[in-house]
């Protein structure tokens, strides 16, 4: 992957890996939107990684979940799908979520509940539920859709970028606005903060812990806070790899009865 996780937009959830010859004051918004998106979700031509994911209430209880997530970049800034195999606890086991990812219409989304046998679209006005329980939504972990915001640069430091995004639609949208933090040297987003209608803070994303992997810069672990509710969810990223040659064919309704046993255990 030439990159790293809007994120975790995701997981802010969890952008282009350089600048290029364009000096960073000449950058327009939307240039340097498109390389965070590039930077975040796109990084090599796929990618996997395990993750354990710890999500505490109001009351600071706790509940661990631990998953495989796989990628394949159909079109580099383009097309991609996403494989997510449920290992922990034993409840959820061989649970699969899977979505295909497009620029210019709605992605699909599918999730098999093993213990059901069933097989269940995750319609369209769903996307920003809860994903399996956690502070993190189903958009986070596949990212959100450039078009799917108005963006406008409101600050410029040293380090970093800061761009404010307001939804072009409303309806089924928790926040009035967001605002993202790029970082200027390498384009990762690494915060996240959603706004009610009253500019009141409701929620925030943050990388904790920023690597190199494989010459991409990366999140290895990542909080989602409700700041309404209370709560919070932590994700810790291990043994990620990006252009490991994923076949196309396993991000398919067949596969999620059958996992493709070579890239989930």
């Amino acid at each position: 992957m030439k990159k790293g996780m809007l994120g975790l937009t995701g997981a802010m959830l969890f952008m282009s890996m350089f600048a290029g010859a364009v000096f960073a004051q000449e950058l327009t918004v939307g240039q340097i939107v498109e390389k965070a998106n590039l930077t975040a979700y796109y990084a090599g031509a796929d990618g996997l990684s395990d993750v354990k994911m710890t999500i505490k209430d109001s009351q600071g209880r706790t509940r661990n979940r631990e998953f495989r997530i796989l990628r394949f970049d159909v079109q580099d800034g383009g097309e991609q799908k996403f494989y997510v195999y449920f290992k922990e606890p034993d409840d959820i086991a061989k649970m699969v979520y899977m979505v295909w990812k497009y620029l210019d219409k709605d992605d699909d989304r599918w999730l098999y509940l093993p213990a059901l046998d069933l097989v269940r679209r995750i319609a369209a006005s769903d996307k920003r539920s809860s994903f399996v329980g956690s502070h993190f939504v189903y958009e986070d972990v596949s990212g959100r859709g450039l078009q799917a915001d108005t963006h406008e640069l409101v600050e410029t430091t040293d380090d970093y970028y800061k761009i404010k995004n307001v939804p072009v639609e409303t309806k089924g949208v928790e926040f009035a606005y967001y605002l993202i933090w790029v970082r200027k040297h390498d384009f990762l987003p690494f915060k996240s903060e959603y706004y009610d209608a009253d500019d009141q803070l409701i929620r925030s994303i943050e990388a904790l812990d920023i690597r190199d992997v494989q010459g991409n810069p990366t999140v290895m672990k990542s909080v989602a806070k409700d700041l309404q509710r209370g709560g919070e969810t932590e994700m810790e990223f291990s043994n990620i790899k990006y252009d490991n040659e994923i076949e196309d064919s396993i991000f398919a309704e067949r596969y999620l009865r059958r996992p493709p046993v070579k890239w989930v255990k």
